[in-house]
């Protein structure tokens, strides 16, 4: 082996892997950090000052995700908690050469407890490939807000995605009960998809909004006055766990942002978004 090609082997075998994992308690009347721990990429980060429960920054220090790259968070709101969850910034799935990146979040909110899974957007560039997993389960009694928003290519900067790869796998369960499933596949050919009325009528950007709790039914009609003709909401009673599930598309990632945040608030009981979503 020629020491260029050893160097380009070696350079290959570099891969991102991180493992986050948080969980709050309540005590004292107030939310606070249980246990914290972070590995390679992953970081957790909790900002000062929101009033209500605790906020916590998910971080990947690598900049990005291509071919091989590995990140899991593992999320816990025990009985009694607030937590909000966002991301430093929107993560980026970049042209992989080899393999998929993947990504888990495994999210648990205990009776009485209170979840918001709101990271930024997930930007999709040409010839990526992700992974995408999430499975959350839900006490009697909790509430969790959670959404996923994705971006195809940043069109300010004239990126367009021609071909690509995401899959995206949802579980939500009420204790052993499953009450929502669902396996997105987009690509290879994501332009021709995308520009398909039925699939996505040339828009660019779109998210997933699932609201477990008791007060989702009477959110369903004002969700679906700020979504309007881009996208639509519905409402399932599941068991004891009320389930408000919601799609939106737009053209770009402004426009949603314009739709998402009113709808993200309406959600989040009138609650302020975090500040990273402003910058």
């Amino acid at each position: 082996m020629t020491m260029q090609s050893s160097v380009v082997s070696s350079l290959r075998s570099q891969r991102v892997a991180g493992v986050g994992a948080l969980s709050v308690a309540q005590s004292q009347g107030r939310t606070r950090l249980a246990r914290l721990r972070e590995e390679g990429a992953a970081k957790i980060r909790l900002p000062k000052g929101r009033r209500e429960g605790l906020e916590a920054v998910l971080i990947n220090t690598a900049g990005g995700l291509t071919g091989g790259d590995r990140l899991r968070w593992d999320i816990q709101a025990e009985a009694g908690s607030t937590l909000t969850i966002t991301t430093q910034a929107c993560e980026r799935a970049y042209r992989s050469a080899d393999g998929h990146a993947a990504v888990t979040a495994s999210i648990s909110v205990a009776e009485g407890a209170s979840l918001a899974w709101l990271p930024q957007e997930t930007i999709l560039y040409d010839r990526s490939a992700l992974r995408r997993s999430v499975d959350i389960s839900v006490a009697p009694g909790a509430r969790a807000l959670i959404v996923e928003p994705v971006i195809l290519g940043r069109k300010a900067h004239g990126e367009t995605v021609e071909l690509a790869e995401f899959r995206d796998r949802w579980r939500v369960r009420d204790c052993e009960r499953l009450i929502h499933a669902e396996e997105f596949a987009l690509g290879p050919h994501v332009a021709g998809q995308m520009a398909r009325r039925v699939f996505g009528n040339g828009a660019r950007a779109f998210a997933t909004i699932l609201l477990a709790g008791d007060d989702a039914e009477q959110l369903l009609q004002p969700l679906r006055d700020i979504i309007g003709a881009h996208g639509g909401a519905s409402f399932w009673q599941v068991g004891r766990t009320g389930k408000l599930l919601a799609r939106l598309i737009a053209e770009d990632g402004y426009a949603l942002r314009s739709r998402l945040v009113p709808a993200l608030q309406l959600l989040n009981g009138q609650a302020p978004l975090p500040k990273l979503w402003s910058l």
